[in-house]
């Protein structure tokens, strides 16, 4: 059978348990990783499908861009405006302290590399994953201004980082000069046209869809295959002038959202399956290729991949909620849930593609290895029960604490297990 075959026969097989997969917290990622591991060439050899810089890349990027436009259009620009305070923190001042309290770690354990390789680690595990943290930010058990916290951080937080990881990687390579200036030029670039392209394709998009449905110029058909087309276009297109296309995915999907109510949920929906699809195939790869990212790995690697979910995640997210009256458990619940996935594997085959002579290449590939399968099954095991945790210690408490404050209800997916199709 073909690499595609065995990929689509691991879907189909897990669609049939899909439901009771996730009632013992199963989730989709874990389910997929596993099988690539299994019937990877490291293992079973049954597929040789590899997460190279030429295929992997592209379609790991193809799937994080939907899946970051797919919920951004669920996110409230009205409520964002009203509620921008906690995820101005994460992005403003948890992510940098992120990545400094990342390289500080990565330079103190990580002996066999330099110290701006080690800074290059930092970069590729400090964004979160818009797709595993979904069932954390569709729960409605999580109050809406936590939820909205979470998905508007892991939406935005890969964008931020890229001109950190690109900085590093220039310190890294000797032939490379990089000034402060010039640095500061590059993260402004990549920020502000992928945000200007964002908000213009948007906004033009939106209306230009709009006024299509309006007038049934639209067919079915095309009227879900347009929004997917539309966040691929502004992330080219970002990219092609020189901005950060994964900002300007989720920036046009905050802007394009206004199409909800004339196109209808079913829509977004679609496009979020799409970008399903994708996830859980570059998910399948990933595990093929998982054995051989891990021939640099030691203990060293491992207390660091640990460390990056907790302490170093954690304590920046701790020290960026001061101030805000937010309860204990509101924080390390904040903390806990920025699980690594597409992002850091995304950036690591950066690396790969653009610099496959650097030294330390074997212990970045490991170090993003170790995280990333870390995060799939403890985010997974963990995202439902904690989630409905968090949401009952809560319960009963005075109803003007900060986690209540008053945010308009974001819309949730129409599919998948919370559809009226299985509700008995």
């Amino acid at each position: 059978m073909t690499d595609l075959g065995i990929l689509a026969t691991v879907l189909f097989l897990y669609s049939l348990v899909s439901r009771r997969l996730d009632r013992a917290a199963i989730t989709a990622p874990m389910v997929f990783v596993t099988a690539g591991i299994l019937l990877g060439p490291d293992v079973l050899n049954l597929t040789q499908l590899e997460l190279t810089a030429d295929t992997g890349l592209l379609i790991a990027e193809a799937a994080l861009v939907i899946v970051l436009f797919s919920d951004a259009a669920r996110i409230n620009l009205r409520a964002l405006r009203n509620n921008g305070e906690l995820p101005t923190r994460l992005l403003g001042i948890g992510m940098p302290l992120t990545i400094a309290l990342g390289v500080l770690c990565a330079a103190l354990l990580l002996d066999r590399i330099e110290f701006w390789e080690a800074a290059i680690i930092a970069a590729v595990l400090a964004p979160t994953d818009a797709a595993l943290g979904q069932v954390v930010v569709s729960s409605k058990a999580v109050p809406q201004r936590i939820r909205q916290a979470l998905n508007v951080e892991s939406g935005l937080n890969d964008g931020l980082s890229i001109p950190f990881f690109f900085l590093f990687v220039g310190l890294a390579v000797a032939e490379t000069e990089v000034t402060a200036t010039g640095w500061l030029s590059f993260a402004v670039q990549q920020i502000g046209l992928g945000a200007a392209v964002g908000i213009g394709l948007g906004a033009v998009g939106g209306w230009l869809y709009e006024r299509s449905v309006e007038r049934k110029w639209i067919s079915g058909i095309f009227a879900q295959l347009a929004v997917i087309a539309l966040a691929i276009v502004a992330w080219a297109l970002a990219e092609e002038l020189g901005g950060n296309g994964f900002i300007a995915a989720f920036v046009a999907g905050l802007v394009t959202g206004r199409i909800t109510p004339v196109c209808g949920e079913k829509i977004l929906d679609f496009t979020e399956d799409e970008g399903q699809l994708l996830n859980l195939a570059v998910f399948f790869i990933f595990g093929a290729s998982a054995i051989s990212f891990l021939g640099a790995a030691n203990w060293h690697v491992v207390v660091f991949g640990l460390l990056s979910l907790t302490l170093i995640r954690m304590l920046p997210v701790a020290v960026s909620m001061l101030g805000t009256g937010l309860r204990t458990g509101s924080i390390a619940f904040l903390g806990w849930f920025g699980p690594r996935g597409l992002a850091s594997i995304i950036l690591a085959l950066v690396v790969v593609e653009e610099e496959p002579e650097l030294p330390g290449l074997g212990v970045v590939l490991a170090a993003m290895t170790v995280t990333v399968l870390a995060s799939v099954f403890a985010h997974g095991f963990t995202a439902r029960p904690l989630s409905r945790k968090y949401g009952r210690s809560l319960e009963g408490g005075p109803g003007d604490i900060p986690e209540h404050e008053s945010a308009p209800e974001l819309p949730t997916r129409g599919g998948g297990t919370d559809s009226e199709w299985f509700r008995t």
